[in-house]
């Protein structure tokens, strides 16, 4: 039985987007009103959106069901997967004692820790966003600065927050690639624009990061080495999303700024040295350090960069392709009730099935290059067989109500996204006219906030943005790079970010805390881009690349 998704159930395009609302106005109230565990706000979301698909969208049950499971399945392989093998690495390295060596050798670089989380958060953190994605940076970048004594809690949202300049780029560029197949459009033409609009937000982030842990003072006494980490990041970020493509612009930008700022730490520190209260007393006690030791703790990030580099190569990619050797190692599976559900204009530019066939890549996932990491690790730090299993198992045990909500969240983004509850919220935007260029930014951010995913956002509204700027007669890739940069901010208060951060650092079932200390900054940010979309449409449109096509 076909289901064609209806975005307008009710005829009214306001109240179909209105009653569509209910389960993200559900999932803010379970967690800032009643501060309720991650899991319990995943759950009573997800009831309440298979609820509408069922009786106002009326997507049948077995659509619904299996909506449900895809979801719940995807989002622990390879969501899941990524944080475990990440959590179990950072652990390995705590076991082992090296990781009071490496935290050493950051604090040689730097002892003030307002600098640390430039460096490791954003510095760092964007690397790492540019290479793997998936919440794999946040994870590990989160991990690594509780290590250096920063509150579990700070540290996560400082992340969260770090993670935004990146995400538009990650994972090798996948969001604007994706987006550039869906809408026939070539992508260096995106890229340009979303690294037109990204440059000023890059520039600010290392700025605010500060100001939220020591406020204006403390920018005041680090604003030297906040512009020479900002600043390098966006000017390499700009050129290589202008001129090379969106592939790299992460990876250049990050290994230039950590570079620069590194070097110009040789020459400048802050007057005054920032600790957090924790740490005051403990960096009195800091050792000096052999350079093999340091060579050795920084050992498994440095093997890590080399494992994310061969698993991104297209000749590694290649063996997992149809017709490659190791193609036997991802199991495949059909979920034949979603074959016969249809996406319709103006979402797709002709009706389209939604993806039905499930992949389970055993070996071509990014956390299995951070799992093998670890074991490797696990030889080289000299960590017992027997405490490496120990600790695994410790992980998983820390894990499990983390990974449920993980699951529980993308069940929710699944049945939102098949039953057209997603679109009906994109739609009513869309109807707000030459408004809709101050919206647009927000329906990629609604879109991140519903997948979890800045290429799951642009594969779901791409045609959605091109339709309307074409109605609107404004340069379709303004609103489709504004889809993108919606989408980066929207990333600091996805369900599914909030689940991976807060199981990497400790705080599971106290999501709502980290989502009360993200939520305010993103909708500050998604307003800035909105009206910064709106200033380029209508005041500046001559500063839109023109499409090469």
């Amino acid at each position: 039985m076909e289901f064609v998704q209806n975005y307008n159930p009710l005829d009214n395009i306001w109240l179909s987007a209105f009653v569509a609302f209910l389960p993200i106005a559900l999932f803010f109230l379970c967690l800032v009103v009643f501060k309720l565990k991650g899991y319990v706000a995943g759950f009573l979301t997800m009831f309440l959106a298979t609820l509408i698909a069922l009786f106002v969208y009326h997507m049948p049950f077995d659509k619904v069901f299996s909506s449900l499971a895809y979801g719940f399945l995807y989002g622990l392989w390879p969501i899941a997967w990524i944080i475990i093998a990440a959590i179990f690495l950072y652990k390995l390295s705590v076991k082992s004692g090296y990781f009071d060596i490496l935290r050493d050798s950051i604090i040689a670089i730097t002892p003030d820790q307002r600098i640390q989380v430039v460096l490791i958060g954003f510095c760092f953190g964007a690397f790492l966003e540019g290479a793997i994605g998936f919440g794999g940076p946040v994870a590990i970048t989160a991990a690594l600065l509780v290590g250096l004594g920063l509150r579990p809690l700070y540290a996560a949202g400082l992340c969260m927050i770090a993670n935004t300049a990146p995400v538009a780029f990650g994972a090798v560029g996948i969001p604007i690639i994706a987006m550039a197949k869906l809408v026939n459009v070539p992508a260096i033409d995106i890229s340009a624009m979303t690294g037109l609009m990204l440059p000023p937000l890059s520039v600010f982030i290392p700025f605010f990061l500060v100001f939220l842990m020591n406020g204006f003072k403390g920018v005041r006494e680090t604003w030297p080495v906040l512009l020479v980490a900002g600043l390098s990041f966006a000017i390499v970020q700009h050129y290589t999303a202008t001129y090379l493509g969106p592939e790299l612009p992460d990876i250049a930008s990050a290994i230039v700024s950590i570079v620069a700022t590194t070097i110009f730490l040789k020459f400048w520190q802050p007057k005054n040295i920032f600790k957090f209260d924790s740490q005051k007393e403990e960096i009195k006690t800091q050792k000096n350090h052999s350079t093999s030791e340091v060579i050795l703790a920084w050992s498994p990030f440095v093997i890590l960069i080399g494992m994310i580099v061969i698993w991104t190569m297209p000749s590694f990619k290649g063996l997992f392709a149809s017709d490659g050797i190791l193609n036997f190692s991802t199991l495949k599976f059909n979920f034949d009730s979603l074959a016969s559900i249809y996406q319709t204009q103006p979402v797709v530019a002709e009706n389209k099935a939604v993806k039905s066939l499930f992949e389970l890549p055993l070996i071509n996932t990014v956390g299995t290059s951070i799992f093998l990491t670890a074991l490797i690790s696990m030889l080289l730090l000299k960590v017992k067989p027997s405490e490496a299993i120990s600790t695994f198992g410790e992980t998983l045990n820390e894990m499990k109500f983390a990974i449920l909500t993980i699951g529980l969240v993308l069940a929710f983004a699944y049945i939102a996204n098949y039953s057209g509850i997603s679109a009906s919220l994109a739609l009513a935007l869309a109807h707000t006219g030459n408004a809709f260029a101050f919206f647009s930014p927000m329906v990629g951010w609604i879109g991140v906030f519903l997948t979890g995913s800045d290429t799951s956002a642009n594969l779901l509204f791409g045609t959605l943005q091109q339709v309307t700027a074409r109605q609107l007669d404004i340069p379709e890739i303004l609103f489709l790079a504004a889809n993108t940069v919606g989408g980066v901010v929207g990333k600091m208060i996805s369900p599914q970010s909030i689940a991976v951060a807060c199981a990497a650092v400790g705080l599971v079932g106290r999501e709502s805390e980290l989502f009360r200390f993200t939520v305010k900054y993103s909708v500050g940010f998604i307003i800035l881009v909105g009206l910064m979309t709106a200033f380029i449409a209508f005041v500046i449109p001559e500063v839109i690349p023109v499409v090469t096509h």
